[in-house]
Formats: C-alpha cells, structure tokens, sequence
C-alpha cells in the first residue's frame, strides 16, 4: 500500500503527464519536418514483432484498426520507417536450455515467412548496401539481431549458423546471465554465478563476431561486460536499444564515460523508448508495483503449466501490460531529452533510435503509439534546432556507417587469415 506521502506524489505525477498527453497526441508536424522524415533513412534496430509472428499468427500486412502492435506495414509506410531489426529474443524462462537454439531458428523462419508473403513491400537484408536499394525500391528492409547470447548455446558453430542466415547483430546477454557474459539483468542476484565480465570464451565471441561482421550489442550486459567487450572487439560496437544512465537510472541505461567509450570505438547508441528506461519517475513506479507484476505473471504461467500448456511469453507481456498501463506515460520531451543528452557527451555521429517497439508492453511515451509516429521526433528534434544533416543521422545513417565499418573490419579479418594460410 502507498504512504499518504507517495500517494501525493503519484497524483501530481499522473496530473503532470495527463496534461502533457493532451499536447503530445495532438502534436503537429510541419511541412518541413514530414518532407525531411521522408527523405531519410529511418533506421530502427530494434523491434520483438517476431513474437507476435510466431506465436499469435500476426501478418505484417495486417489492416486490423484494431492491433494493438507498434509494427505493421501500414505504419511503417505512414512513419517511413525504412528498415528494421527484429529481435530473435528466446525467453529463457520458458524455453529449456536444449530448444535455445531451435526456438531462434523459429523465430528467424517467422520473419522470412513476413517476407515471402509481402515480397512486393518487403526484402530481407543483411547489409547497410541493401538497406540502401530497399529504399530506392521503395521497399520495407527488414533486418535480425539474436537479443541474448545464450541462444547459441555456448556453441561458436551456431553463432556462425546464425550469421550464414542473416542475423547481422548479437546481444552479448539479455536479462540473464549466461555462461560467458554477465548481464545487467542480474548483476546484483547472489544466487547468479557471475563472471566479472566477459569469460575468455565471451572474448572469442565478440572476435568471432568480429570477423563474421556481425556487430556486437552492448544492450543488456552488466557494466564490466560492457568494458570487455569495448577492449577487445576490433569493429565499432552498438547498443541496439539503450538509453541515458545520467537521466534515468535504470542499469540497462549507459553512463556518459560509457558513452564516450562507445564514440571512441566509433560505435553508435540506438535510444530505447521503453517509459521506464527513459523517465525516472516512471522507472520508481514500475519499481514500486514489480514484485505484484511479477508474481501475477508467474501464477499465469505455473497455471499454464498446471493445465499441461506450453507457457507462453505473449500471455505474461498481456498481463505485464495491464499493471503498466496503470502508470501515466511520460511526455515525449523525456525521450528526445536522451537523443540530445547523448548527442552531447558522445557527439552527433553515435545516437540513433532503438525503440523496443511490441516488447514494452505498451510503455511508449506520449505521442509515441506506433511506428506511424516516428515523423514527431524528427519534429522535436528540429524544434530543438537540430539541423537537417544532423537529424538524418540520428534517424539511420549512423547506424549505417556503422554497419559499413563492421562490413570492413570483417572483409579485413577474413583477407588477413587468407594470406597467412
């Protein structure tokens, strides 16, 4: 139960965002914000759509005004977003260790299967060049990152399994700990076997990567793991859905000499619109209601289990959504603050947007419902006097230079082992 004292604090809190809702859905975006949007290539390098594939069936091209989901064609053609990443997330919770693998190779089959029904408004890609001719063709690029390293199953075989069929980006951990990378998830769990860090076998790892050019995702690791990874990976590194420590300090988010590291290494950080990672006040009332979220979400999934189902992620996101909707959203001023926060400490060349679209339960900030409305913070951000050059950057074409220098660095790795055969 809230204290009188927290009890005002919420009320004021849902005032304050009650009234700032009212100006973010109602935002207008200029002329000139809509024609800039649109002739940028609007990178996001970080969307759970896959789930909804694979375990409720969910068409891409779906019309249903009724989806609730941050992703469809429809609003990716009305956002212009012009390339995504889909999350290859195995939920080690309801996955046994033994599936990890074939649960992801589930989920890449679901994303293919999007692209051979819509093969007019989609292509795969693997490369920052074909992210370049989807958009001259006018076609939706749709990319894979393995959110989680405990998918390859401490196997270097499936890591480059997982490269051969287009997964152009592994996060080192997810929530959980895995037997080579620790994970911010957990880090202060004394029942965890931590590693401080990356083990020698998480360094091959991030070489291995390396040289296939895929690039190393920094979203999720514990801090020392982050260090590691920044010491040893010879191509510049992403954090595909991370925010500002120093605005809001959740452990997922960056601190700024994280921050200063990442642009050293020429890497890019692609800011996650998850409420919670991106307004503090919201992140002490997710807090606060956590343990009876999850407790509520553990009964549903021991009651699955009880009844003989397969427990299933999409039922424990529904009722995570249900507690979260009872905490007013921020206003949009909270996640453009991070764009322009790490804009500032890392410079222009290393932010992007790593939204976390249809895995945040609906926790987006105000204005913020789909990926229809991305042309709003190209608006904020020319509000705010960014200028033009500047804001196609952040919208993509960081992402792609990164892309590219991992493409170089690979092509350098592999031409180097040829000559010393």
């Amino acid at each position: 139960m809230l204290k009188p004292d927290s009890r005002l604090w919420l009320s004021l809190f849902v005032f304050t965002c009650t009234i700032a809702a009212a100006q973010n859905d109602t935002l207008q975006v200029s002329a000139h914000a809509r024609a800039l949007h649109d002739s940028a290539i609007v990178v996001d390098t970080h969307a759970d759509t896959p789930q909804r594939f694979l375990e409720r069936g969910f068409d891409i091209g779906s019309t249903d005004p009724h989806d609730k989901g941050q992703i469809s064609l429809d609003k990716v053609r009305a956002g212009n977003l012009g390339a995504e990443f889909f999350s290859i997330w195995v939920d080690p919770q309801t996955t046994p260790p033994t599936n990890y693998a074939k649960q992801a190779f589930d989920l890449i089959d679901s994303v293919y299967e999007q692209a051979a029904r819509h093969p007019d408004r989609i292509m795969m890609a693997f490369t920052a060049a074909d992210i370049e001719r989807a958009h001259q063709e006018e076609k939706f690029a749709a990319l894979m990152g393995v959110e989680g390293g405990h998918a390859i199953q401490d196997d270097m075989r499936l890591l480059r399994d997982f490269y051969r069929i287009g997964v152009r980006y592994m996060t080192l951990s997810w929530s959980n700990t895995n037997d080579w990378a620790d994970s911010s998830g957990d880090i202060n769990n004394p029942k965890v076997q931590h590693h401080n860090g990356l083990t020698d076998f998480g360094k091959q790892v991030v070489l291995e990567m390396n040289r296939l050019g895929m690039m190393v995702d920094i979203s999720h690791v514990a801090d020392k793991t982050f260090w590691d990874a920044i010491a040893i990976s010879k191509a510049p590194v992403i954090a595909s859905h991370s925010s500002a420590r120093a605005l809001t300090s959740a452990p997922r988010n960056m601190t700024d000499d994280m921050l200063r590291a990442v642009a050293k290494n020429n890497g890019v950080v692609m800011v996650n619109f998850y409420a919670g990672f991106i307004d503090e006040n919201f992140l002490k009332a997710d807090a606060a209601q956590s343990k009876e979220r999850e407790a509520a979400v553990q009964e549903s999934l021991a009651k699955e289990k009880a009844e003989g189902k397969k427990p299933e992620y999409m039922d424990a996101e529904a009722i995570e959504e249900q507690w979260l909707a009872k905490i007013p959203r921020p206003p949009l001023k909270a996640l453009v603050d991070h764009i322009d926060h790490i804009a500032k400490i890392a410079g222009i060349d290393h932010v992007g947007l790593g939204s976390d679209f249809d895995g945040v339960s609906g926790a987006l900030p105000q204005g913020i419902n789909s990926a229809a409305d991305l042309p709003k913070i190209t608006e904020a951000l020319l509000d705010r006097g960014y200028k033009d050059e500047d804001i196609k950057k952040i919208l993509g074409g960081n992402l792609l230079r990164v892309m590219r220098d991992v493409e170089r660095v690979s092509q350098q790795m592999q031409a180097g082992e040829t000559r010393s055969q």
